[in-house]
């Protein structure tokens, strides 16, 4: 009898051990308020991949509290300059296949293709300003008052599918012939690699070959008088869809003016202690350029 007892006993002391073990793991373990921990992606590393696999708007979604982020994370800076691009690339793309678009609507003698188009147009015409109105907004927190870092880092890699130099699809159109819905769909993407690959190789002041070895290693860095000139040209570019001709919005178009001139300010103040004749050229003709536009609005 005492054998059994003993047995029991032990067996009983056992399953209590179990039990409270099962209870400390538990406890220890992931709930809903204490998950299981994850190796961790940054939302820029994540930004940067889908920048890569040519996904812009992905990119600009995880990117998005970065740049907006007070106090700034250690990333914000360099989301902000990613934004920069991709915008300038969104907006190149659609003023591309705006004035396309509307080329072949004045071009088309055939009563569908003419509506078509000019709907086109407008929509891309629209998504121009929209591109144009988020670069200012990010200019601004790149040089707010007119003052910008002496560099900036452009942290990410030129995207894997490479935009065409020329888009055929509108090459047709703008002869008057007609793109079915496929095609403008396909004239769409490529205009948005091309746009991208574009600003890539303005952002670097050089072409699309300059932007690929610069961005080989996945970072380069941007001299800050060199990087407000670009903003300040791609602002300027951005204000003449809201001209009289397009738009026709002159208070937006005061906006990136303003914005560029920020810009440019921020630019020579930079420029008073490393010249460089070229640059300071260059922001001269765009001094020039944004008081012509004032005056187009």
């Amino acid at each position: 009898m005492f054998p059994c007892f003993r047995s029991f006993s032990r067996s009983l002391r056992l399953f209590g051990l179990i039990v409270v073990s099962g209870v400390v793991l538990v406890s220890c373990g992931p709930t809903a308020n204490n998950p299981a921990p994850q190796t961790k992606t940054s939302a820029y590393d994540r930004a940067k991949d889908a920048f890569k696999s040519g996904a812009p708007d992905k990119a600009l979604e995880l990117t998005d509290k970065l740049a907006t982020a007070t106090p700034p994370a250690d990333s914000t800076e360099r989301a902000r300059v990613l934004r920069a691009v991709i915008f300038t690339g969104e907006l190149k793309s659609t003023k591309e296949l705006a004035e396309a678009y509307s080329r072949g609507a004045e071009k088309s003698k055939n009563p569908r293709f003419h509506s078509e188009y000019l709907r086109l147009h407008h929509d891309n015409l629209e998504a121009a300003t929209k591109a144009a109105l988020n670069l200012a907004e990010t200019a601004h927190q790149l040089a707010p008052d007119g003052a910008i870092a002496q560099e900036l880092t452009l942290e990410a890699s030129f995207p894997t599918t490479e935009g065409p130099p020329e888009i055929k699809e509108l090459a047709h159109v703008e002869e008057g012939g007609w793109l079915e819905s496929d095609q403008q769909d396909s004239a769409a993407a490529d205009a948005l690699r091309k746009g991208i690959d574009d600003a890539l190789a303005d952002v670097v002041s050089g072409d699309r070959a300059k932007a690929r070895r610069a961005l080989a290693s996945g970072s380069t860095q941007l001299e800050g008088s060199a990087f407000a000139i670009f903003l300040a040209t791609e602002l300027a570019e951005g204000a003449v869809v809201f001209d009289r001709h397009h738009g026709r919005d002159p208070q937006k178009l005061i906006t990136l003016c303003n914005e560029g001139e920020e810009s440019l300010k921020a630019a020579l103040a930079l420029l008073k202690d490393t010249p460089n004749k070229d640059q300071e050229k260059e922001a001269k003709k765009l001094q020039d350029k944004f008081k012509t536009l004032r005056k187009d609005k």
